[in-house]
């Protein structure tokens, strides 16, 4: 369990549909203007973070979307403190290309620019594109790849590489993106629920990021992880767990908002959605990909995240925070119905019983599954 408070982070509704794919009332809008705004509610009630959605062709009750890293760059320059961190796919990127850009976002922010490389799951996205769609743990080959090289050009005065999937000939970048107290380089982030994800996250990245997880599968990934980068005497990455978060004054009307938003589920998309990201699960290597068990229910909020649980009154929900901190959970990033009315209620109400509780966390408390996982 990490000794510093833990850090909180918001999905950005930059694609249309809102979090959840539901045709219950939602306020929540893909738009700039409310975007923008959101962004500065989030920074000043107690989000450190915030990850732009990667989305680059209409789909499954997302019709309209933007591009994430140049909808990063005009957030970050619409903050002060929030670190926003931009989702990218390494098949349509290439490291040179975008260690040019987080550079220059990296120095326009003061050193609040991320990247969260994303392996793919959207055969119908790259095909379209005319791009090559690899095979799933050829995907995250890629991937690993793709990071080793743009640490190095970040971090590095000069790069000469001749990979597998990328090469760089005598190729130096000026200027380098900031080196803080804080980080070297911009943090690098990356998803995935597969073996082979969590095998690369322990050997590159520097956060792992899991969909929504119950106590017990928090565990074992963090486990997992943790094995990887051990093996080859790293330092294992930070976790992030997905949740989907629905807070209010009571139990019953927290659990009466679930209800709603999965009675008026889009069906057509929720299944659309859920037969693509399945196969591209089942192509892993051992059939452990991302949402193989994901339940209807689970993919109405498309990255598992009502399975975290942080659904009810906010006592209950900053329990169950905590509980995830004690397990090794260094960040949580969040969706939400309304964002930002509850946003400004997350700040008010929740947020300072999770100090409260973390303040009462006895030091070098050792991690253990709660009884009820």
């Amino acid at each position: 369990m990490s000794a510093e408070p833990l850090k909180f982070a918001y999905w950005v509704p930059d694609v249309s549909g809102g979090l959840v794919t539901s045709r219950i009332e939602q306020r929540t809008d893909w738009g700039y203007d409310y975007n923008r705004e959101l962004a500065v509610l989030a920074e000043n009630n107690g989000f450190e973070y915030a990850l732009s959605q990667v989305r680059c062709m209409a789909s499954y009750g997302a019709e309209f979307q933007h591009e994430s890293t140049s909808f990063s760059l005009a957030l970050l320059l619409a903050t002060q403190r929030l670190k926003v961190i931009a989702a990218v796919h390494p098949g349509f990127w290439h490291p040179g290309v975008l260690a040019k850009l987080g550079a220059t976002a990296d120095h326009l922010s003061n050193g609040r620019f991320a990247v969260n490389v994303v392996s793919g799951w959207f055969k119908g996205e790259f095909t379209a594109l005319g791009e090559p769609w690899p095979e799933h743990d050829e995907g995250y080959r890629r991937s690993e790849e793709f990071i080793r090289d743009l640490r190095q050009i970040w971090t590095e005065d000069h790069t000469e590489l001749a990979g597998d999937f990328y090469r760089l000939r005598d190729f130096s970048l000026k200027p380098e993106p900031l080196n803080t107290p804080e980080r070297p380089h911009p943090e690098i982030f990356q998803g995935g629920d597969s073996t082979a994800a969590r095998a690369m996250a322990g050997r590159v990245s520097d956060w792992y990021f899991s969909n929504g997880k119950d106590f017990e599968g928090v565990v074992e990934q963090i486990n997992d992880v943790r094995a990887s980068a051990a093996q080859v005497g790293r330092r294992a990455p930070k976790f992030g767990l997905n949740g989907f978060l629905i807070a209010r004054d009571t139990e019953a009307g927290a659990r009466e908002t679930l209800r709603e938003i999965v009675a008026n589920a889009d069906r057509e998309a929720v299944e659309g959605f859920g037969a693509a990201v399945k196969q591209a699960g089942q192509s892993a290597g051992d059939g452990k990909g991302m949402w193989q068990d994901s339940t209807f229910e689970d993919l109405v909020q498309y990255n598992d995240g009502f399975r975290t649980g942080l659904i009810g009154t906010p006592e209950h929900i900053a329990e169950r925070i905590v509980a995830y901190k004690r397990l090794g959970v260094d960040l949580l990033l969040l969706g939400f119905l309304q964002y930002h009315e509850e946003v400004e209620y997350f700040g008010r109400r929740v947020l300072p019983l999770v100090r409260e509780l973390e303040a009462q966390l006895p030091e070098n408390e050792p991690e253990s599954v709660p009884v009820h996982a």
